[in-house]
């Protein structure tokens, strides 16, 4: 499976953007999805996670009421919608999948990596 992360870029505070995590070299529709994020000098983190059907999320409590996770199995595709952004939000965004049952908020449980979309939130 390869993923592609795309959708990042410069927004002002309080604005949106929508990412999506596009899935090929397999039929993705079985797998969790996760999405973390890497900011400069931190520890990667979790956002939020969704499992195969799109019936369960999970997110972090900094993504809460912000952000919003759907999947379309049909484009094989994750879609992360950012609502109300801030300035802390600035990180490398990354999209991982894995086979296994669980929305698991931690890297290792990740099988499968996209090489990530850097989103900068300015004040």
């Amino acid at each position: 499976v390869q993923l592609q992360a795309s959708g990042g870029g410069l927004v002002q505070a309080g604005g949106s953007l929508r990412l999506s995590c596009a899935a090929s070299g397999r039929t993705y529709s079985s797998y969790t999805t996760g999405w973390f994020r890497q900011a400069p000098g931190k520890e990667r983190e979790f956002v939020a996670g969704i499992n195969w059907s799109g019936a369960r999320t999970a997110y972090a409590d900094s993504a809460k009421g912000r952000f919003t996770l759907s999947r379309d199995n049909a484009k094989n595709t994750v879609y992360l919608q950012m609502n109300s952004l801030k300035p802390e939000d600035t990180a490398i965004y990354y999209c991982a999948g894995k086979i296994a049952y669980g929305l698991g908020s931690a890297s290792s449980e990740y099988d499968y990596w996209g090489q990530g979309t850097q989103v900068t939130v300015s004040s």
